[in-house]
């Protein structure tokens, strides 16, 4: 199937560029164990005119009948090929014209066979006219044909020394001349003449020399759907098998990652074995991957899907939203440590028996931090007492069985919210678990500024700090997400205004984090402010476009004790929180030796907090959410 690919096994076809007998050669490719076949719809040889007599009247069939295969076939195994003698961009009006005319007829003979994909190639830099009639084509019927544009991922050879030699007064810049730059650049305009439609995707072809790591980290931001393979790059074992080289094979690696399907390009340039031994080796390769970590193993199945940040405080959690987070191996292992840590800290060895340390859980959920902290005090041998707060009335439900039967009268049961509750005592230890994917965004500086009347003078706070982090990100497949995520009744670009938790799958980080905003608790200041802003700049490497910012956050909860989700720092395991996504409206186009300047501010007018943000260099966007219009969080 051509649409997209299978679990587990390498999805792969074979691309000819004639094909006599369609049925027959279908068998043979299928024989050979690929899953579809890439071919031309008309003949090669057959160029059709559309303006001049006689030709124009040529009596006959333009191409062969769809008769030749069942519509099952039509639909799941072909993947056209638009005949390589059209130029719809020519400067040439005749040669222009014609080419449009047998354009849309091959465009319309595909939709009408059904096909799953067509494959157009992009062999220059102006290819407006193609984007323009492609556009046209899909606004303009019910088909549902993926339309995979063919770009090598450098400029092929002798484009590259014509170019250098005809016109080097037009750029001034180096790297325009370089063909790993100069294809990208097709590519990127292309779709944003097509304005990101989601059925124009990518089709990139590998070539024998591969672009700097930098530049395939640019392409595997993109939506590839497929990736070509020539049977030239291919080198040859010991044994006369095709192989690849380390270099390309990392490649093919993180394209199994995207479930791009492959197709093998070219004629035979190995053993007497026929075609199956380069898919042999794909599937090798495959079987051969680096296995999942636990957090890809988790995360499975939501790559790149857009989920709105939770807002505990102002809604009570599901049972199974709980359950997700409690069955987190690393997090709550920290947390038993830190709270063991501070516990030896607090309680010297002579006072073990007598010293009995007031501990409060503060928003207990259904119970993994109070259990953290009871065996941390066992591992300790220090005493402890423990109140678990939770506002979530059906949560203090599974408490209260907690204490029943397992608990006892070391745990006291608090049903209320932490900003209200009149404690009975002072803390000596407070501990919770409020932070969302960018440290404060589920309010936890305002639940434990709250909370902190109730703490000693000399109490401590498990997390002590936390810092959220940006990023610039690339993705046209994140931007269309947020672009479809409009609302009947609400501002036509409010989707743009509102970050999401999302895992981070078909993107580039265009530079490294910077820290964003840090929080300390207990608190010091002698007035008690929230509100941040902060200006962060980021040095661009390369030419690109900038669709948002990235979002993480690390805490500390005890001196060396802490957790990250910063790409850098991630604590190795740890699954409970998928990076925050703030989109922008309108994509900026980046250049070489920009510098991306993002304005972040954290508001908070007493009833509830947001972030407003806006780009300010290399060119100004609009300010993001003013007054919380689109987006706030309830306090």
């Amino acid at each position: 199937m051509a649409a997209g690919s299978a679990g587990g096994r390498v999805s792969s076809g074979r691309d000819l560029t004639c094909v006599t007998e369609v049925a027959d050669t279908l068998g043979a490719v299928a024989k050979q164990g690929f899953d579809f076949l890439c071919m031309p719809i008309f003949h090669p040889r057959f160029k059709r005119e559309f303006h001049r007599e006689p030709a124009k009247s040529r009596p006959g069939p333009q191409t062969r009948s769809d008769l030749l295969l069942s519509g099952r076939d039509w639909n799941t195994l072909i993947v056209g090929k638009l005949s390589e003698w059209i130029k719809v961009d020519s400067e040439v009006e005749r040669m222009r014209r014609t080419s449009e005319s047998a354009l849309m007829q091959e465009l319309n003979f595909s939709a009408y066979l059904g096909l799953p994909a067509f494959l157009i190639p992009l062999t220059q830099e102006e290819n407006s006219n193609m984007a323009r009639l492609l556009l046209n084509h899909i606004h303009s019927g019910h088909h549902s044909t993926m339309f995979w544009m063919r770009v090598p991922l450098m400029a092929p050879e002798d484009l590259r020394d014509d170019f250098i030699e005809n016109d080097p007064p037009l750029r001034s810049e180096a790297e325009e001349s370089t063909g790993e730059e100069r294809t990208w650049k097709w590519w990127h305009n292309f779709r944003t003449l097509c304005d990101y439609h989601k059925r124009v995707a990518l089709a990139i072809e590998v070539d024998a020399d591969l672009p700097s790591g930098h530049i395939i980290d640019r392409w595997l931001g993109e939506p590839i759907k497929a990736a070509i393979l020539p049977t030239s790059i291919f080198l040859t074992n010991k044994k006369g098998f095709p192989v690849l080289s380390k270099g390309h094979q990392r490649l093919i690696f993180r394209l199994f990652k995207l479930e791009v399907q492959f197709v093998i390009s070219g004629s035979h340039h190995h053993s007497e074995k026929d075609f199956c031994s380069y898919l042999q080796y794909l599937e090798y390769l495959s079987q051969n991957r680096p296995p999942p970590n636990a957090y890809e193993t988790f995360a499975k199945g939501y790559e790149d899907y857009l989920q709105s940040p939770l807002q505990p405080l102002m809604d009570n959690l599901e049972s199974q939203t709980y359950e997700v987070f409690e069955k987190d191996p690393v997090k709550y292992s920290q947390y038993q440590q830190a709270v063991y840590k501070c516990l030896l800290d607090r309680v010297p060895e002579e006072e073990r028996e007598t010293n009995i340390q007031v501990l409060m859980v503060l928003g207990a959920g259904r119970g993994p931090l109070v259990n953290a902290s009871l065996r941390a005090a066992k591992q300790a041998e220090r005493r402890i007492k423990v109140y678990a707060v939770e506002k979530n009335p059906n949560a203090v439900i599974t408490l209260e069985c907690w204490r029943y039967e397992e608990w006892g009268s070391q745990v006291t049961v608090v049903s209320s919210d932490m900003r209200e509750w009149i404690a009975p005592e002072k803390a000596d230890i407070i501990v919770s678990e409020l932070l969302g994917s960018f440290g404060d965004n589920e309010l936890s500086p305002e639940c434990l500024d709250g909370a902190q009347k109730f703490m000693k003078d000399d109490g401590v706070s498990i997390p002590g700090e936390y810092t959220s982090y940006l990023a610039p990100i690339s993705s046209s497949k994140l931007y269309n997400e947020v672009r479809a995520c409009r609302e009947k009744d609400k501002d036509p670009e409010a989707q743009f205004e509102m970050p999401y938790v999302v895992r981070l799958h078909n993107f580039h980080q265009l530079s490294e984090p910077l820290p964003c905003f840090t929080f300390r608790h207990p608190n010091t200041d002698a007035v008690i402010d929230n509100n941040r802003y902060c200006c962060l700049q980021y040095h661009m490497e390369l030419n690109t476009v900038l669709h948002g910012f990235a979002g993480y956050f690390h805490t500390v909860l005890y001196k060396d004790v802490t957790l990250s989700i910063c790409p850098d720092t991630h604590s190795p395991g740890m699954f409970s929180w998928f990076p925050i996504l703030f989109p922008i409206k309108q994509p900026i186009p980046i250049r070489e030796g920009d510098t991306v300047c993002v304005r972040f501010w954290r508001c908070n007018n007493g009833k509830k907090v947001w972030y407003e943000w806006a780009v300010t260099s290399p060119i100004c966007s609009a300010i993001h959410n003013p007054t919380g219009r689109s987006y706030t969080i309830g306090l």
